[in-house]
């Protein structure tokens, strides 16, 4: 094994607070929530959105419930301009919602994102220049000093170019952009230069954004970065610290859960963590996450699907099949064990609804997010009993008893095992035909009349008249017993001299009316005590009776467990 040069990295260093409190509070409430689809999102795209597609994602944002939304850069591509200015002029900007404008602490640039919001009610205005130590030595080789006069200067741009718009209600935003590059305490003076340019109060906040613009650490350390920031930032009542973390490290969300913990008021993320190199914040997880625990992520999300196919179509990219909440495959359980708990905790849960959610290996109820039941188990070589009687209950309406769930199971092993291969409800269904249901060569029943007494003295006395097949040759059989199958039996063994005991009998109903089917399932024990159960399914549950029972005989000497022939003629 060849070793990795790990010595030609170094730990991040961590915040010297023994006090912190983050560790002891959980999240009650949603934060404010900003998405940046549009331009965070767009600008990672190989192909960026077209002005179309990016009204059809704006449109979907509002239907989520998305009060701020980052449009764009205006002032850094004709599209993004364009696309800002097409809002405005159609009005399509509904009222409590506010966009958001990114600019760079340029000169120019805060000048046209201006030019480009003219018209608008309400909007954010996101100011932000590079502070991190790695880019002020190597990109722009100057100081502390100097990179906080471009904040400086650049706040002072914004609150000249605000009042000379002062038809558009503007709200500013400063990101020291690369927090988590940035001494901490230099970070703080930063934002704290720019503060007494714009003077806040708490009826005219701003908004100071925290980067993670490369992650860098551990999730924890960045929410100890977060805490000790909103105890130290000065006119704390007069901002709102906005979070804005990527996915460097895989812990995205993680850390702005703990940020939020922290005393974040605020994120901005987008709906899949679409961004640069390994993406943003992924909304939708964080949301809900937030969900699963009983805390209203003031977003729609009640129709996953939606959102995945108008991503997907606008974007371009692909949600991933293991994606939380979203993918394809996060409802289905392949593994056995795992079939049978899911079975189970959906049977308790529809006795229970009243309950608060608890089914084994599903945070959330699926139906919660338009997705269906019928998706959670899918049956392959892996699989177990609980699963496959799970398809046939919810699927086909099959209630398959309890004992028979390991014999049906392994004619699916057997499928499975062949094919090598996933097998749907339909083939599942076809493999229980041809396994319960199908006209068996041995017995097989033409024609079946039962007469059950109502006179007091043989209440319960049941005679059957039957015509039937033994391998294809008719026969014609009467008996008497206690019951349907009781008397049917009596007249069958007399039939073919084969000895049998009926181990177990269920049955229901398949559908609900007046054509409504029964189902029934027998078990046969033999003399030599092998077991066998048969379905029969008919509209007049003796006769379904019937059909079980001949079903299990004939899997029985399918088995070369008994042999039937006529033994005495009828």
């Amino acid at each position: 094994m060849k070793k990795m040069n790990f010595e030609k990295y170094s730990s991040y260093p961590v915040v010297d607070m023994p006090n912190r409190q983050w560790p002891s509070r959980t999240i009650r409430n949603a934060p404010i929530w900003c998405s940046v689809d549009l331009r965070d999102g767009n600008q990672a795209l190989s192909d960026p959105m077209s002005v179309a597609q990016k009204l059809e994602m704006f449109q979907l944002l509002l239907e989520l419930g998305f009060k701020e939304i980052e449009i764009g850069f205006p002032s850094a591509a004709q599209v993004e301009h364009d696309f800002l200015r097409k809002l405005i002029e159609e009005n399509r900007i509904p009222e409590g919602v506010t966009v958001q404008a990114l600019t760079q602490a340029r000169d120019h640039l805060i000048e046209k994102t201006f030019q480009a919001l003219r018209g608008a009610k309400k909007a954010v205005v996101h100011l932000y220049n590079s502070t991190s130590e790695a880019q002020r030595r190597m990109v722009f080789r100057k100081n502390k000093a100097e990179i906080i006069e471009i904040a400086v200067h650049g706040a002072q741009l914004l609150k000249d170019y605000a009042a000379k718009y002062s038809e558009v209600d503007v709200t500013f935003e400063y990101s020291p952009e690369s927090f988590t590059g940035t001494e901490l305490t230099y970070a703080l003076e930063v934002c704290e230069a720019v503060l007494d340019v714009w003077r806040p109060t708490p009826e005219k906040k701003v908004i100071i954004n925290l980067p993670a613009t490369v992650e860098m650490s551990t999730a924890n350390v960045y929410a100890d970065r977060v805490e000790w920031f909103c105890n130290n930032i000065s006119r704390r009542d007069s901002i709102l610290v906005s979070l804005h973390t990527h996915n460097d490290r895989g812990t995205g969300v993680a850390a702005s859960e703990l940020a939020l913990m922290a005393g974040a008021d605020r994120v901005e993320g987008t709906l899949f963590g679409n961004g640069e190199r390994t993406g943003n914040l992924d909304i939708t997880t964080m949301a809900l996450n937030l969900f699963s625990q009983g805390v209203d992520p003031q977003l729609d999300f009640t129709n996953i699907n939606r959102v995945v196919d108008v991503y997907q179509r606008c974007t371009g990219m692909r949600v991933h099949e293991r994606h939380p909440y979203a993918g394809d495959l996060v409802y289905t359980a392949f593994s056995g064990s795992h079939q049978d708990a899911i079975s189970k905790g959906m049977r308790h849960y529809a006795k229970h609804p009243s309950t608060h959610w608890d089914v084994p290996y599903l945070p959330i109820d699926p139906a919660d997010v338009g997705r269906k039941y019928e998706a959670i188990i899918r049956i392959n070589s892996q699989s177990g009993k609980g699963g496959v009687a799970y398809i046939m209950e919810n699927e086909f309406g099959y209630k398959l008893p309890r004992n028979m769930h390991p014999e049906f199971a392994k004619t699916i092993q057997r499928f499975t095992d062949q094919t090598g291969k996933e097998i749907l409800p339909a083939d599942i269904m076809q493999c229980f035909r041809q396994e319960y249901l199908r006209e068996f060569s041995a017995l097989a029943m033409k024609n079946c009349e039962v007469q059950t007494s109502s006179h007091s003295k043989q209440e319960g006395h049941t005679h059957v008249n039957a015509l039937m097949t033994v391998h294809g040759e008719e026969f014609r059989f009467s008996g008497d017993g206690n019951g349907p199958i009781d008397a049917f039996s009596e007249g069958l063994r007399a039939l073919i001299g084969v000895k049998f005991s009926i181990s177990s009998y269920e049955e229901h109903a398949l559908e609900v009316g007046s054509k409504s089917q029964a189902a029934a399932y027998i078990q046969v024990e033999t003399a030599e005590n092998d077991q066998f159960f048969g379905v029969g399914v008919d509209p007049n549950i003796s006769i379904a009776s019937i059909k079980a029972l001949l079903s299990a005989l004939n899997r029985a000497e399918a088995h070369q467990a008994l042999m039937i022939q006529v033994r005495q003629k009828a």
